[in-house]
């Protein structure tokens, strides 16, 4: 957590610088290009006008044959070099492949109307007006003029498109400015919201370090009272045992009732003792739970397959399962497999949220069918409605079959 708090923070922070330096690069380009826009459309009206010039001077001076005429001229000569350096020199700074070829081309024009300009004025200067006139009345000197007012107003057109992305590439990113720093704000927010939680989680945790002693006497006070309760439930059962057998010693004919009694009894004992495996979680391992219930009836020739995974059954399920597997053990004890050395054959396992249990006996002179139903299969029933389930039985010649279904968490 503290790891993504820090990276929160540290995205946010590196977010807003680098927004607020992608803002001030796209300004200063906008105002760059609008700086090198402007001088580049000054120095193609200058060269534009300097031609113009140039040409007017030569006709008012071919005209009147006066050389005052021929100051606009002069003055364009001397202005057109400067004014083409100029214009190479914005140009070479950032150009399209386009801007490239029309520098050389306003130059070349440039240049070849200023020389056209120049012989006719020599002609004039020398007196050869017929030479002069056939000069300026060939269609070499306006076509040239037309192509340089051509190549001037691309170039014009060139920069005018190249600084109209350059605004929108600014105004764009201003517009992103708004949003993102919305989102850094939620984003430094967030970050301090987790901040707050992480703090409160420390005091928590330091309150919870303070008393931990004080829950560790209070969690060996409680085991020490359930070790005291389970005692006492022990003593509380072999008192019951106790009082059955002897309840049974006058009467002989009412002993195989009360043995039969008590063997109940041990039976709810065996299943009270799988429970306290673990103090403070009253749940029992099913294989353990069958195991205990068969341990006292098993010997060498009572063949035995168990089968199953690892489940763990609630406190309350445990009491009636364990009373269900003490009747088919002593029914299997006094009538069943292991009363002729048969096999008994017990397998589990989980289909969804059910425990399946199979208890399968195998009989090699044929098992006994009950006539009736007897108090057994009454404590069968009622055991089957406790675990909220299924139990069916089916006695075969071979032996006997039983499906145990009780829903599991």
């Amino acid at each position: 957590m503290n790891l993504a708090l820090f990276t929160l923070v540290a995205v946010a922070l590196v977010g807003a610088v680098l927004l607020i330096f992608g803002t001030i690069e796209a300004e200063r380009t906008a105002r760059n290009q609008v700086r090198r826009t402007s001088e580049v459309l000054v120095e193609l009206r200058n060269l534009g006008r300097a031609a113009i010039n140039a040409e007017t001077g030569q006709r008012g001076y071919f005209i009147t044959l006066d050389r005052r005429y021929l100051d606009p001229y002069v003055n364009a000569r001397q202005q057109y070099r400067p004014a083409l350096d100029r214009l190479k020199q914005l140009i070479q700074q950032n150009p399209t492949p386009r801007q490239t070829e029309l520098m050389g081309e306003i130059e070349r024009l440039t240049e070849a109307k200023f020389a056209e300009l120049a012989l006719s004025v020599d002609q004039i200067s020398q007196g050869e007006l017929l030479a002069a006139q056939r000069e300026i009345l060939t269609d070499e000197g306006q076509q040239t003029m037309a192509r340089l007012r051509y190549a001037l107003s691309e170039m014009e057109q060139i920069e005018s498109r190249v600084l109209i992305r350059a605004t929108e590439n600014a105004s764009a990113v201003e517009s992103r400015v708004l949003p993102l720093l919305g989102a850094l704000f939620v984003m430094l927010l967030g970050a301090l919201a987790i901040g707050y939680w992480q703090v409160a989680r420390a005091a928590r945790m330091a309150a919870l370090e303070a008393h931990a002693e004080e829950l560790a006497e209070a969690r060996d006070r409680a085991d020490l009272l359930a070790r005291e309760l389970n005692h006492r439930v022990k003593n509380l059962f072999a008192v019951i045992l106790a009082i059955v057998r002897m309840s049974s010693r006058g009467s002989p004919e009412a002993q195989p009732v009360a043995e039969s009694i008590a063997q109940r009894i041990h039976a709810l004992l065996t299943a009270h003792e799988v429970t306290q495996g673990a103090l403070g979680h009253q749940q029992a391992d099913l294989r353990q739970l069958v195991e205990t219930t068969l341990a006292p009836h098993r010997s060498s020739a009572a063949g035995l397959a168990l089968d199953g995974p690892k489940v763990s059954l609630p406190a309350k399920q445990v009491t009636p399962l364990g009373l269900v597997l003490h009747e088919l053990t002593t029914n299997a004890v006094k009538y069943g497999a292991w009363s002729q050395a048969g096999s008994l054959d017990i397998r589990w396992r989980r289909e969804g949220n059910e425990l399946l249990l199979e208890w399968s006996e195998h009989c090699p002179g044929g098992c006994t069918v009950p006539q009736g139903k007897g108090f057994g299969s009454q404590l069968i029933d009622s055991a089957a409605r406790q675990l909220q389930g299924r139990i069916e039985r089916d006695f075969a010649d071979d032996g006997v079959r039983v499906k145990i279904a009780i829903p599991v968490d």
